[in-house]
């Protein structure tokens, strides 16, 4: 079968940026999405090699199929689109909510529900989740519980796509991604502390656990933590 794209969903920052990037180096056909257009093709752009960009918002789920309409074979996907929420209990902003579960939960699932019948028997596919799960904080309420889905997702999805393999990804505290690196030192100072490495993930490890969760054939229904032990501290 000829290579088909590896489709990345919020492939323009961070986390899955980097991976689209590591597929590029690899010599693939990578297709990015972002919610807004002028910088989907920028990044694209940046990234070079062969990386297409589409746009659409996941918490707008009508938007998926026609925008994923020009999609053919896909070898991989990745669901790395992830919205930053601290909605608290007693200040409960619901829009804000409502958003979150909507684009893990449905628009997620929306992806996969467009692109079932461009998969073959050696797709794979991959969530991104969280450690809130394990790790909860106030104000995350929302957070850890669409996570905590997640969880479950990679095990509904895999029966229901199988052979597709589906596998999710729950980084920890990522210390070069941009979404850490202003973050307060005491509290990174604190991860540390507790981490059993004595030390911060980096991007590149998370990528290199996702690429082996993505590439790797025997591996199904798995939720990987890539946190240096944090979790069980």
């Amino acid at each position: 079968m000829p290579a088909g794209t590896t489709l990345i969903v919020g492939g323009t920052r961070g986390l899955g940026r980097r991976l689209a990037e590591r597929c590029v180096e690899r010599g693939r056909d990578v297709v990015i999405t972002g919610r807004e257009a002028a910088r989907a093709k920028s990044v694209a752009g940046e990234i070079g090699g062969s990386v297409g960009a589409l746009v659409f918002d996941l918490s707008e789920p009508a938007q998926v199929a026609a925008a994923l309409e020009g999609i053919g074979p896909v070898d991989h996907v990745v669901l790395a689109a992830i919205e930053r929420d601290s909605n608290t209990v007693r200040d409960y902003d619901i829009d804000q909510a409502l958003r979150l579960v909507t684009l893990k939960l449905v628009g997620y699932t929306e992806v996969l529900h467009c692109l079932h019948a461009r998969m073959h028997e050696d797709t794979s596919v991959l969530l991104f989740g969280g450690l809130a799960t394990d790790r909860p904080y106030p104000g995350s309420t929302t957070v850890t519980s669409v996570n905590g889905a997640v969880t479950t997702m990679v095990r509904t999805l895999a029966t229901e796509l199988a052979p597709v393999r589906v596998n999710a990804i729950h980084p920890g505290i990522v210390g070069d991604s941009p979404a850490w690196v202003n973050a307060a030192t005491e509290f990174l100072e604190g991860v540390r502390a507790r981490t059993p490495t004595g030390r911060l993930v980096t991007m590149d490890e998370v990528a290199d656990a996702a690429l082996f969760l993505l590439e790797n054939s025997a591996v199904n229904g798995v939720n990987l933590a890539v946190d240096g032990g944090w979790v069980l501290t």
